[in-house]
C-alpha cells in the first residue's frame, strides 16, 4: 500500500511532527510513505520535508504560487503515477483542497486527517468552511479528537465516514534522553518550567507569562523556557519585559533536539484556550515529565487529574500559578505524575498503535473505492 501525504505548513510544529511520526511508523509496518510538501513562493517553509528526509522517508516538494496554483495540481497528479499511489492523505485545509482538486480527475482514494480549525481570522474561517465542504467528497475523514469529530458531523458527515484516531508518539524516542538544553538557559539551582508549541494566542502563552510573575514572587529560582516560534513571539517577549520577568524567561526558538529539550525541563505547561490532541503533551509525558494543561479538546484523555498530570480550567491565571508552584515545591508529586503519564502514553498513545489504526482506515477506503485511473491521469498530465 502506497500513501502520498500532502501538507502545507509554516514550520515544524505539532501537525508536522504527527505526520512524520505516522509516515515513519507506517513504513515500519510495510506501507510505502511519500511525504509531499508544498513550497509556497510567499512562505517557503519545507522544514517538515527536511525532517522527514532525516527520518529516511521519501519527500517530494510541490512548488506552489499562492493558494490556487493549477500547476501544483498537475504535479501532484504526476506523483500519483510515479509512485502508483493508493491513498492520497492530506493534512490541513490547503492540502485538503488541492487533494480534492487532484482526485476529481484521477479518482485516487482520499482520506484526510482533520486536526482543528481554531483560527479566528475571517479569511481563515472562510478557508475552514471550504475545507469542510470539500471533506464531504472524501472517502473517509479522521479526526484527532472527539470535538473535531463533532464539528465534522455538523459539516462533513455522514457519521460512518468519520473516525477518531488519537495522535501517537514514539515513546522510546523520548524515554531516558540526556538533557541538552538546561545548561544553556538556566543556572544549576534553577527549576525549569517549559512551554512547547507554536506561538499563537490560542496556546495561552500570555496567560503563562502572567502566571509566571506570580510564581517568581514565591519561587524566584525558576526559569521559564518557551520553545518554538510563531506570530505571537514579539507580543510575548514584550509582555515579559512589561511584567518585569524578562530575566527569567527564555525564548529558545525552534529546536531540533526535542528529546533533550524535554529532558531539560522539570515541568511542562500547556495553557491552551483551544486544542485538539497536542503532540507536545504526548512527548512531554513520554519523556516522564509532570504536565499541567487545560481542559480543552482531547487533553482530558491524556491528563487524568492527579494521576497523569494536573488539569485546569482554561483562562484561570491564579489556578495556573498555584499548580506550577505546587509541582515545583513537591518533587515527589511531580515524579509520580511523570511516571504515571509515561505509562499512560505507552499503553494508550503509541505511534505504532496510531499507525495500525490508520492502516485499518486505509483498508476500508480501498475496499469500497473505485479502481485507480492512473493511466488516464498520466495521459492528462503528459
Amino acid at each position: 500500500m502506497t500513501i502520498l501525504f500532502l501538507i502545507s505548513s509554516e514550520g515544524h510544529y505539532g501537525i508536522e511532527n504527527m505526520l512524520v511520526v505516522l509516515a515513519r511508523n507506517l513504513s515500519r509496518l510495510g506501507c510505502r510513505s511519500i511525504v509531499g510538501v508544498f513550497r509556497d513562493s510567499r512562505f517557503p517553509h519545507t522544514e517538515v520535508g527536511e525532517e522527514a528526509q532525516k527520518q529516511g522517508l521519501t519527500v517530494e516538494v510541490v512548488p506552489c504560487n499562492g493558494r490556487l496554483d493549477w500547476s501544483a495540481v498537475t504535479q501532484i497528479r504526476r506523483l500519483l503515477v510515479k509512485y502508483d499511489v493508493d491513498i492520497l492523505h492530506p493534512h490541513g485545509y490547503k492540502a485538503d483542497l488541492y487533494a480534492y482538486a487532484v482526485a476529481r480527475r484521477s479518482r485516487v482514494s482520499l482520506l484526510a486527517t482533520s486536526h482543528n480549525w481554531p483560527n479566528k481570522k475571517f479569511s481563515m474561517r472562510v478557508y475552514a468552511a471550504l475545507d469542510r465542504l470539500a471533506l464531504r467528497r472524501f472517502d473517509r475523514v479522521v479526526a484527532v479528537s472527539e470535538p473535531v469529530k463533532d464539528t465534522l458531523l455538523r459539516w462533513a458527515g455522514p457519521r460512518e465516514r468519520i473516525a477518531v484516531i488519537f495522535n501517537g508518539v514514539d515513546v522510546e524516542h523520548f524515554r531516558l534522553a540526556a538533557p541538552t538544553m538546561k545548561r544553556e538557559i538556566a543556572l544549576a539551582d534553577h527549576s525549569v518550567v517549559g512551554f512547547v508549541g507554536r506561538f499563537t494566542r490560542d496556546k495561552g502563552g500570555a496567560l503563562l507569562l502572567r502566571a509566571a510573575q506570580q510564581v517568581l514572587a514565591i519561587h524566584p529560582n525558576t526559569t521559564f523556557a518557551l520553545v518554538g516560534d510563531g506570530p505571537s513571539r514579539g507580543e510575548w517577549q514584550t509582555l515579559a519585559r512589561e511584567l518585569g520577568i524578562a530575566d527569567h524567561v527564555i525564548f529558545t526558538g525552534v529546536r531540533n533536539d526535542m528529546p533533550g529539550v524535554y529532558a531539560s525541563l522539570d515541568v511542562v505547561v500547556l495553557p491552551s484556550l483551544v486544542e485538539s490532541m497536542p503532540m507536545c503533551l504526548l512527548e512531554a509525558m513520554a519523556a516522564g515529565k509532570a504536565v499541567i494543561a487545560t481542559r480543552v479538546g482531547a487533553v482530558p484523555k491524556l491528563v487524568i487529574p492527579e494521576q497523569t498530570g494536573l488539569l485546569l480550567a482554561r483562562g484561570d491565571q491564579d489556578e495556573l500559578a498555584a499548580a506550577i508552584v505546587r509541582l515545583l515545591v513537591n518533587s515527589e508529586l511531580a515524579d509520580r505524575l511523570g511516571e504515571n503519564g509515561c505509562a499512560h502514553v505507552s499503553a494508550n498513545f503509541s505511534a505504532e498503535a496510531m499507525a495500525r489504526q490508520y492502516i485499518g482506515q486505509y483498508q476500508l477506503v480501498l475496499a469500497g473505492s473505485r479502481p485507480k485511473l492512473h493511466n488516464r491521469a498520466a495521459a492528462q498530465v503528459s
